[in-house]
């Protein structure tokens, strides 16, 4: 059954998370260069696949003991907002421009940018966690989805504007706290439960 309320603490947790990530700068330099809506046909099409696999792997954790489960899904948020904390910088990658502008070239040059760059990537490990947590993973897909092609929307189309709002350092401060946050309700529950 559909919770509104997962589906929307998934799509904040998600959101944030990919933020200051590398493919929200690739979306923003994907944009700059070609149609923004083609860009979004193939960037949506990889996150949405993302998705589907994270949702997979976490169903799979819910065949644990609750205790064990929640234990792995407290971990992993714990290193989630390590990794948000703690990362460099990096510097921004070249984008190699598709031979022409038309739909299938610059939607596949962005669908296998992105699948390519966020295999195994924070938000999937995120959205796997997520969907062990809940255990529903129709709630948990839909706003990873929403989330992920949020931010891939504002890359494409208005990341520079926010960037000069928003401070990237604070947006990934929020996500690490939010993380930690979950780290420690799933831990509390792992020994309280």
């Amino acid at each position: 059954m559909f919770s509104f309320t997962v589906a929307a603490l998934v799509f904040g947790v998600i959101f944030l998370a990919e933020l200051p990530d590398k493919t929200a700068l690739a979306s923003l330099m994907l944009g700059t260069r070609y149609r923004a809506s083609y860009v979004f046909a193939g960037v949506a099409a990889a996150f949405l696949v993302h998705v589907v696999l994270a949702i997979a792997a976490g169903s799979l954790l819910t065949l644990l003991p609750h205790r064990i489960l929640q234990v792995i899904v407290g971990l992993a948020f714990l290193a989630g907002a390590a990794v948000l904390l703690f990362k460099k910088d990096d510097d921004e990658e070249e984008i190699a421009k598709p031979a022409d502008q038309s739909f299938w070239k610059v939607s596949g040059a962005g669908f296998m940018l992105i699948l390519v760059a966020e295999f195994g990537d924070l938000t999937q490990i995120m959205t796997a966690n997520l969907a062990a947590r809940y255990d529903d993973p129709v709630s948990v897909g839909i706003g990873a989805t929403l989330g992920l092609w949020a931010v891939a929307g504002l890359g494409i189309v208005g990341g520079r504007t926010l960037m000069k709002y928003v401070p990237l350092a604070l947006i990934t401060k929020i996500a690490a706290l939010v993380m930690l946050a979950l780290a420690g309700f799933s831990l509390y529950e792992a020994v309280v439960g």
